[in-house]
């Protein structure tokens, strides 16, 4: 059974998505992501040398820094950072600039839904404009399940709330630059099945689960095809 979607837009069609770069003059790097009408600001500055304290001075650490659109940071927000801080450290090549913190500021600008896979694309679009090093890019989604089971890609704020359960889905874009060669299987699956992060929100059933995946995975070719023409382009992409 499909989901009739009030913007009229298939259970697997993303919103429109559009990405500029090299936005703001003072961060080493920054990008301007949004999925339909959900807009983030990601600048970044550095590295700047020194670690914070209990930091492992021989690698590089990553600050993240989440402000939401209006309001203090709360729980939720705290939240984000966290989650955020974990994926880039997983994509960063932490030992190339040891002992030195890259802050990552994210600005909602608007948020309709898919909040945290936005930011997500954000950070990682501006780590590329400020030439972070990078073991590989990350792309991220949201993948959802109502109540009548059926599976949403990518959905807006007031669908979200209607869901019985969705996930917070990164995957690597590139299999072949996350792993060396003799580590591109783990346990028999090739590393294209893998998943970097991995959040939930209600309650779903292993297969429901398994249809996020899937239908992540599927979703995030489209945002590595479009995050590669806009790495080749200058100009600002839209989808």
């Amino acid at each position: 059974m499909e989901v009739d979607r009030v913007d009229g837009r298939t259970p697997y069609q993303l919103r429109p998505l559009a990405c500029s770069r090299n936005l703001l003059n003072r961060a080493h790097g920054s990008a301007r992501w949004s999925q339909g009408d959900t807009i983030v600001l990601a600048a970044v500055y550095g590295p700047k040398v020194g670690t914070k304290k209990n930091e492992n001075p021989e690698k590089a650490s990553i600050e993240v820094v989440w402000k939401p659109k209006t309001g203090q940071i709360g729980k939720a927000e705290r939240e984000y950072e966290m989650i955020l801080r974990r994926t880039l450290l997983s994509i960063c090549h932490l030992t190339i600039n040891p002992n030195t913190t890259t802050s990552v500021i994210l600005q909602v600008v608007n948020d309709d839904g898919a909040l945290l896979p936005c930011a997500v694309n954000a950070a990682c679009a501006a780590l590329v404009d400020a030439g972070i090093p990078l073991k590989h890019l990350a792309v991220s989604i949201c993948c959802g399940v109502s109540e009548a089971g059926s599976l949403v890609l990518d959905p807006t704020k007031a669908e979200e709330q209607k869901l019985q359960a969705f996930s917070y889905l990164v995957f690597p874009n590139s299999a072949q630059s996350v792993l060396s060669e003799e580590s591109k299987q783990a346990e028999g699956e090739p590393m294209e099945h893998g998943i970097i992060t991995s959040v939930t929100r209600g309650a779903m059933s292993v297969d429901d689960y398994l249809n996020c995946l899937q239908g992540g995975r599927s979703a995030c070719s489209k945002l590595s095809e479009f995050l590669r023409r806009n790495f080749q382009s200058k100009a600002p992409v839209d989808s």
